[in-house]
């Protein structure tokens, strides 16, 4: 695939800043200013222009932020990890309704403290920091300008995340698996081919691929660069050359290099299997879902 100048530039913008970021975490020796979705919401925003991304940039600060602050909240409460997930799942979903915002990583920015037990302010700092950042880049280019408001989240579709997110969550804890409840990005696919119209079953086999390939490119490469840095800087363009291999534009992909950085030991060397596992699922349960609405609307038409 051959960028454009103004592709080319945007891809390095973005990737300026997500060094930026990890800089600035390898700096100060604080894994928790490293944000995965960061990344994600880079991409999606400012490289691939999402129109359901930055169609309201204040959202873009206002979603993030509110399901960090209450991830971060809800890490401290005395709950094991199971009930931390499903808990926050629920208020994100609430938060998200409530600012009739569909942007899809607030999920992840909302499940990373969980995941990765922040208890320090840093977190919640550079969380307010960069999304502002990004705010300001939609705003400052107009990429917002001439998109119609969104709409509020479909209840059915907000019913089904949360029993799909509780199922799975309950499923690995049964298998002695906890920490696997939540993978951000396979939840931020999730949510998002929740809200298409139709997801056949080719698509759903390239998110597959992509997401566990691309969990697959931060583990190995942060196995053989310890610095976090180097394993930025290498595994971001294989995750943009896997992608362009699979015909996709798909920004939570590229959170998984980062997320790896920053993962517990005991998920760091099952993340692959994980998100392979995790995509199946959710992705599955989707596919599923819209073929038999699908089938349900047609039949109705047909009477």
């Amino acid at each position: 695939m051959s960028l454009k100048k103004t592709e080319l530039r945007d891809y390095l913008v973005g990737f300026a800043l997500v060094l930026t970021m990890v800089g600035v975490a390898t700096w100060l020796h604080d894994y928790e200013i490293i944000l995965p979705e960061i990344a994600a919401l880079t991409t999606g925003m400012w490289i691939y222009h999402k129109q359901d991304w930055v169609r309201q940039p204040i959202k873009i600060f206002l979603a993030p932020s509110g399901t960090a602050v209450i991830g971060f909240v809800i890490n401290l409460l005395p709950l094991n990890y199971p009930t931390k997930v499903v808990l926050t799942l629920l208020l994100i979903l609430v938060l998200l309704r409530g600012l009739r915002s569909t942007l899809a990583p607030s999920f992840a920015t909302g499940l990373l403290p969980i995941i990765v037990n922040a208890t320090h302010w840093s977190f919640i700092v550079a969380i307010f920091a960069f999304t502002l950042i990004l705010m300001a880049g939609v705003w400052l280019r107009g990429l917002h300008r001439g998109i119609p408001a969104g709409k509020p989240l479909n209840y059915r579709h907000m019913a089904l995340f949360l029993a799909a997110g509780s199922l799975w969550t309950g499923l690995v804890w049964l298998s002695g698996n906890p920490q696997m409840a939540a993978i951000p990005p396979v939840l931020v696919v999730f949510f998002e081919t929740l809200q298409q119209p139709a997801y056949g079953g080719k698509m759903a086999l390239k998110h597959i691929v992509a997401l566990s390939g691309a969990a697959t490119i931060g583990v190995l490469v942060h196995l053989l660069f310890a610095s976090w840095l180097l394993t930025t800087l290498i595994s971001l363009p294989l995750v943009f050359i896997l992608l362009t291999v699979l015909r996709l534009k798909l920004p939570a992909a590229y959170a998984f290099p980062l997320l790896a950085l920053v993962l517990p030991a005991n998920m760091f060397r099952h993340l692959p299997i994980a998100a392979l596992l995790a995509a199946s699922f959710f992705l599955g349960i989707v596919f599923v879902y819209k073929q038999v609405a699908n089938r349900r609307r047609y039949a109705t038409e047909s009477e």
